[in-house]
């Protein structure tokens, strides 16, 4: 009821064009208001000549008059055709901002959605980390001891304090390598002062030389630590389709059934640390379906799968034997 009388009163042409975002149909009722104004302002000045008693100037001023009402009629007939560009601008605008935008849109796009437990705020090592290493398919013994290692390390640290050394860690450990670790003296990495002690504490550093031995054996019967570890997931990761982050779990039946094995081959590892370390190695793809990386990962190829599981089921059979 009272929304009719302003869109008369108040809307102009300056008003028309200030406001693009309206649809067509309400540039074209606008437009056909300003006809109307314009077209009473000549007839206001026939009148005021018209009452002139000179009969003569009236010819002079009638190709201004006819001026002012070619201008008028213009005006009028070209006002509906403006309109219609007019409310073909804010359609154009629509197309062009997408297009223009595109520039500013290059940022937007570089925005990718992670696991919600990746902030602003997180740590740039560990949105490295995550973007990089975290989930995907690994199939190196070097690697593999090194994700396990930093995996019971979350016992002591966090994952960005562990990152931010992990170039001592590297050092320590000599490039995580299963038999040169085995072979560390115990005495000398735990001495007082020693790099090895500003990282965990004498029980975590004992742990990685003694698990480096029994690696060294898993090596020795499996061939690799890869196939060993691989052979628990049929050598294909476990696929998780997660929503939030209250439904990734601390630790599996499968972690637990992997931790009683290698705790009987006598590593020191519980089911946490054997599931952090399937979470990092990629045996299990633990990024939320939300984050880019869950697809990413999961289009990793796989590491020749039936050959490992060949190998490793013959090289089985004939140790039964």
């Amino acid at each position: 009821m009272s929304t009719g009388a302003p869109k008369v009163r108040s809307i102009n042409v300056a008003e028309s064009e200030a406001r693009p975002i309206l649809g067509p149909g309400g540039n074209k009722a606008r437009s056909s208001s300003i006809p109307r104004k314009h077209s009473p302002k000549p007839n206001k000045a026939e009148e005021k000549k018209s009452s002139s008693p000179s009969p003569a100037p009236q010819s002079a001023p009638s190709p201004r008059l006819n001026g002012e009402d070619r201008e008028a009629e213009l005006h009028g007939r070209r006002r509906p055709s403006s309109a219609r560009s007019d409310s073909k601008v804010p359609a154009k605008l629509e197309k062009v901002v997408p297009d223009g935008a595109s520039v500013p849109p290059v940022e937007i796009s570089t925005v990718k959605r992670r696991c919600s437990w990746v902030t602003p705020n997180t740590d740039p090592c560990y949105v490295t980390f995550h973007d990089e290493e975290w989930g995907v398919p690994v199939h190196d013994d070097k690697k593999l001891f090194e994700l396990l290692v930093l995996s019971g390390a979350l016992a002591e640290l966090t994952w960005p304090a562990i990152l931010s050394k992990r170039h001592l860690f590297r050092e320590v450990f000599m490039d995580f390598d299963p038999v040169l670790v085995s072979k560390l003296n115990e005495k000398k990495i735990m001495s007082p002062g020693s790099p090895a002690s500003f990282l965990l504490s004498e029980t975590k550093l004992r742990h990685i030389i003694e698990n480096a031995h029994e690696i060294v054996k898993i090596i020795e019967e499996f061939g690799s630590f890869d196939r060993y570890c691989w052979s628990f997931v049929s050598y294909k990761p476990i696929v998780s389709r997660f929503r939030h982050p209250r439904q990734v779990p601390v630790k599996t039946p499968k972690a637990d059934f992997i931790s009683k094995d290698l705790v009987r081959r006598g590593l020191r590892v519980g089911p946490t640390v054997v599931y952090s370390f399937m979470q990092a190695s990629g045996m299990t793809n633990d990024h939320l379906i939300s984050c880019y990386r869950y697809d990413e990962c999961n289009a990793a190829p796989p590491s020749q799968n039936r050959t490992i599981r060949t190998q490793s089921t013959a090289t089985t059979r004939r140790k039964r034997r």
